[in-house]
């Protein structure tokens, strides 16, 4: 069958990156030759913008940025937002009173920027299971003394709140409680987390909404995923493609499962289903 692919979007952990958090230099060809041929390609994360490996914030041709599950899409070239769909300060306060009662690192996101906790961004490695993040947590996050203070000082909106939970048992009743508040979107694409944005807000319902912005039918829109933050992502798309290493229920919303993100299946699908030749950018 053939897709006439205008663009695609790229989830980051378990997906573009390698485990260590690496881009292949056999991933950074294909995304260099779709981009040559007229494709639109970006970046459509959970993380927020100053989370984005640098590599990738200033690629060549990439001219968009999904962030914070579809919370902020930028047009990185002019450093301009397309969309903002924030919490308001009241439900965001009422996720970390919940998260709170847990023994969790918090974080909350404004304009693109994460900040947690200092003491506990200091115990990193007892919240996040996945040892290279750690580094990347210490790297990307302003460390502050009080983030619900934080919170009070800007009372404005803000792209998203992020628990990382100690234990599963908590993250379990935090997420139940948490679901009770019609205000929230939730996911958890690390499986020891919770994500948490504004209702109605994912990585899908932006990416449509960008291609509309560009001209770009749904139908001609690719999206590469593995977590549950993306499985509406590849539902909406009109080609959905899941990695190897994926979840059950995210390989079930796909239409094609490629290869693992440690087998490079994004270079693998883009080689297969992109690729024909031409030129042309952003």
């Amino acid at each position: 069958m053939e897709h006439n692919i205008r663009m695609i979007g790229l989830d980051l952990d378990g997906t573009l990156l390698t485990d260590k958090k690496e881009l292949t230099p056999r991933t950074r060809e294909a995304l260099v030759k779709a981009i040559q041929s007229g494709v639109t390609v970006l970046v459509a994360t959970g993380r927020p913008w100053m989370g984005v490996p640098e590599e990738l914030r200033s690629f060549p041709g990439m001219c968009y940025a999904l962030t914070s599950n579809g919370a902020r899409v930028l047009d990185t070239r002019a450093n301009a937002v397309l969309i903002e769909r924030l919490i308001e300060p009241g439900p965001a306060k009422k996720a970390l009173e919940i998260c709170g009662k847990y023994d969790t690192l918090q974080e909350i996101y404004f304009d693109g920027q994460g900040y947690a906790q200092a003491d506990k961004i200091q115990l990193v490695e007892r919240y996040h299971k996945n040892p290279n993040m750690w580094e990347y947590m210490r790297k990307t996050r302003i460390p502050v003394d009080d983030i619900h203070a934080l919170l009070e000082w800007e009372n404005r909106g803000l792209d998203k709140v992020q628990a990382l939970f100690a234990d599963m048992e908590e993250r379990k009743k935090a997420w139940e409680e948490l679901s009770r508040e019609e205000d929230l979107e939730l996911v958890g694409s690390l499986g020891y987390n919770i994500e948490i944005n504004a209702r109605g807000v994912n990585k899908g319902t932006a990416l449509v909404e960008l291609g509309r912005l560009l001209g770009i039918r749904r139908e001609e829109i690719m999206a590469c995923g593995d977590g549950d933050n993306d499985t509406v992502m590849l539902r909406e798309a009109g080609f959905g493609v899941a990695m190897g290493n994926a979840e059950e229920e995210t390989k079930d919303a796909a239409d094609y499962i490629t290869l693992t993100n440690e087998e490079e299946g994004v270079a693998d699908a883009i080689e297969k289903f992109v690729l024909r030749g031409g030129e042309g950018a952003c």
